[in-house]
């Protein structure tokens, strides 16, 4: 009789198709059960089994970043695998495709595609920034839903940018409450693929990026991802460079079916200068070249060394298909060097007696180190109770962050005696003439004659729930939920040391619901509405010691989503209006207190996808009325938020050829439009309205079973003049970035 063997290494890829296996097997065993009892042999016929090879599904994956603008699921608004159209809240989702398309090696080259989200000129440029729903993040940056210590996101390692809409305290802790900026970072795969891209571009932009992942073992059950990149470029400011590595690696390591474990480790070495852009004068930022930079030249002046050290290790285990547990602790390390002649923070003086047009001038030279800490815990779970389906998610984190900065901090030459007031203050505002300053006179004075400790300290627990019902044949989906966080803060300033710093303590306890109805009455179209209330940042303490109120916040939005064209393309639209309190507000001389109060409401609008199987779209528009209802003083109530538009959008459109001819050619054109906006919370001046134009052109040629794509950009085409002015919180008329110019991108990508 002859033998029946089926060889699983002789068809690739059939880990796929193990289902196929199977029942490829059992007919075997028949065949031969069968034989032996008939005491005859049996024959089958030739089966042939096509499975699905490496280089198959390596192009798919290639395809999928490519080509999907709309991805249809994001963690970011519940914590579990609930699909976008079933989430009563607004969130949206830059994919791969779209940050490949517009080469953004910066997370504000993503988020411009997003309505309601506006960059912000933070910390000199040192830090991502933004506006959401009219109110700023502050400093809120999250990877992978976990919040992170105040700095940049190197995009090298970043597989996708959500960007979850309202407060989102529930889930998150202390937050600002028009919503944060997630970004969701690359996980390793079980097939080896590689990746190589070189950018290059206008003023000496050049930018290499590694991408290296596969399996480690056989049986793939321990695989690794290996993410690189190193950016060098000068600027189209003055004396403005950058240099920047970054390392990521990534293991995942499968212990069972049920069960995975994921250590990630990222290593940041970056230098750049603080940078405080254009003042303004009178109603509109100077009239001054865009180059001008008022801080010192030389490279000392200009370098501000950073280093940062992330570990990520998290796990989960499901123990049936039901009920999964996760649990992860992430801890980031900060270094900071200040080493800036910067114009003046704390008095923005435009003007002196001899001389109108100069600009005031102050020095930095300090040291911060920042540690942040993260833990937490996940249970979900889905059960059915008297025909109702629940989706459950139980959970709680820990946060922990600390900051120390000391130094030389001043507005004043009179630290040299020798030399008159303008040794280094003022420059002039239309012809800057830099003086020549010794880098070792002002580092000399952080070393022996240091003027400013400050520490701060913040830490909360938070235990949350949330339950997701789905009645009527899942029609119909009730979502509720809320979170209790103690809270507690310190911090304190010295001109001595350390030592001597007298801290002050608070401590806040605080409930944050959430509650969402959504109504899916056809497949292609929700409807649905949330209350959500915020808690945010503490507010330090009253003239005569008191500890005053945290600011809170509260939301009412409205809206529908529609997925259309066989779920190619996702249109979303919404009404919200956020009231904000506990604001702080000036009530005398360097007295405040929470009387002040802001209030935002809108609509926005959101579309992504593909349009046909060579027409691929990513729209927005937002109309958004932010203004500030009260204030101590009264100067203040009625004016708009600062960096605030009321009207913005954007429209950005891909061609992919399909024609054999042309086919692997793509061409691409958008559009981002933004109205004047206020500076500052006293609107004493504007930033001019700007309408943007960029284009966009790649080929991708097949090279054997590699893919190699040349692609060039041209951003801002027109060469508009706009700026960002700083956040709401902060907004000084001393500050304003210019936007970028006209700029050319290009880059070669090989991936295999």
């Amino acid at each position: 009789m002859q033998d029946k063997i089926i060889r699983k290494n002789a068809f690739p890829g059939l880990a796929c198709n193990g289902y196929l296996v199977g029942i490829l097997a059992s007919a075997a065993a028949v065949a031969d059960t069968t034989a032996q009892g008939s005491g005859t042999a049996v024959v089958l016929d030739p089966v042939t089994v096509t499975g699905e090879s490496e280089d198959a599904r390596r192009n798919q994956i290639v395809e999928q970043e490519t080509r999907r603008y709309y991805v249809p699921d994001a963690t970011s608004a519940t914590k579990t695998d609930t699909p976008i159209m079933d989430t009563p809240a607004a969130i949206q989702v830059v994919p791969q495709a779209v940050l490949r398309d517009q080469q953004a090696w910066r997370v504000e080259d993503a988020v411009k595609n997003v309505s309601g989200v506006q960059q912000v000129w933070q910390a000199g440029g040192q830090q991502q920034d933004f506006v959401i729903r009219g109110f700023g993040t502050q400093y809120a940056r999250f990877r992978n839903g976990v919040r992170l210590s105040t700095l940049t996101f190197d995009m090298a390692n970043v597989e996708q940018v959500e960007v979850l809409k309202g407060p989102a305290s529930m889930l998150y802790g202390r937050i600002q409450p028009g919503g944060l900026v997630n970004t969701v970072t690359r996980k390793p795969l079980d097939i080896p693929f590689y990746s190589i891209q070189q950018q290059f571009g206008s003023y000496d932009f050049y930018r290499t990026t590694l991408d290296a992942t596969g399996p480690i073992t056989q049986d793939g059950s321990l695989a690794y991802r290996f993410d690189f990149g190193y950016t060098d470029r000068n600027s189209f400011r003055d004396f403005v460079s950058q240099d920047q590595k970054f390392v990521a690696p990534t293991l995942r390591w499968r212990a069972s079916p049920d069960t995975e474990f994921n250590l990630s480790v990222e290593y940041l070495d970056r230098t750049l200068p603080y940078d405080t852009g254009l003042p303004a004068v009178g109603k509109r930022v100077a009239n001054v070249p865009i180059s001008n930079n008022y801080g010192q030249p030389g490279s000392k002046f200009n370098s501000d060394p950073v280093n940062s050290g992330l570990v990520d290790f998290n796990w989960s285990h499901s123990f049936n298909a039901d009920w999964k547990l996760q649990n992860g602790v992430v801890a980031n390390w900060q270094d900071t060097q200040y080493r800036e002649i910067l114009v003046a923070v704390f008095q923005p003086k435009l003007e002196t007696t001899s001389n109108p047009q100069q600009v005031r001038r102050g020095v930095q030279f300090e040291d911060q180190n920042q540690d942040t800490y993260t833990t937490y815990f996940n249970l979900n779970g889905k059960f059915e109770t008297w025909g109702l389906k629940h989706t459950l998610l139980v959970g709680g984190d820990y946060f922990s962050q600390k900051t120390n900065q000391s130094g030389f901090f001043g507005l004043s030459a009179l630290l040299d005696p020798v030399n008159p007031v303008d040794y280094f203050t003022y420059v002039n505002l239309n012809n800057p003439q830099y003086p020549n300053l010794s880098y070792q006179f002002f580092d000399n004075l952080r070393k022996n004659s240091p003027n400013d400790f400050n520490t701060q300290m913040t830490s909360w627990y938070g235990l949350y729930f949330q339950d997701q019902i789905a009645l009527l044949d899942n029609k119909v989906q009730i979502m509720g939920g809320g979170r209790y966080d103690w809270a507690r803060q310190y911090q304190g300033t010295s001109s001595e040391s350390f030592d001597d710093i007298v801290h002050n303590h608070q401590s806040e306890g605080h409930f944050s619901p959430r509650v969402g109805l959504l109504y899916r009455p056809w497949s292609w179209l929700s409807l649905y509405g949330n209350y959500v209330e915020g808690f945010g940042v503490n507010n330090g303490r009253s003239a005569d010691n008191q500890p005053l109120a945290p600011e809170t916040a509260e939301q009412f939005e409205a809206g529908l989503k529609t997925e259309t064209l066989d779920g190619r393309l996702m249109a979303s639209m919404a009404y919200f209006h956020i009231d904000k309190t506990n604001v702080l507000a000036l009530v005398g001389e360097n007295v405040f207190s929470t009387i002040g109060a802001a209030r935002s409401q809108g609509i926005e609008f959101d579309s992504t996808g593909r349009l046909t199987d060579e027409l691929s779209l990513t729209a927005s528009y937002a109309y958004t009325d932010a203004r500030i209802t009260h204030d101590g003083e009264g100067t203040n109530q009625g004016n708009r938020l600062p960096n605030v538009p009321e009207h913005s959008g954007s429209v950005w459109l891909k061609y992919a050829f399909s024609d054999p001819v042309l086919h692997g050619l793509s061409l691409g054109v958008g559009s981002y439009i933004s109205g004047p906006r206020q500076g500052d919370n006293e609107n004493s001046y504007t930033l001019p309205g700007y309408v943007r134009a960029d284009t966009y052109a790649a080929y991708t040629l097949p090279v054997g079973p590699t893919r190699l794509t040349a692609q060039l950009n041209v951003n801002n085409v027109f060469d508009k003049r706009y700026f960002y002015a700083g956040q709401p919180y902060n907004a000084s008329r001393a500050w304003n970035a210019p936007a970028d110019p006209l700029t050319v991108l290009g880059s070669l990508r090989l991936e295999y």
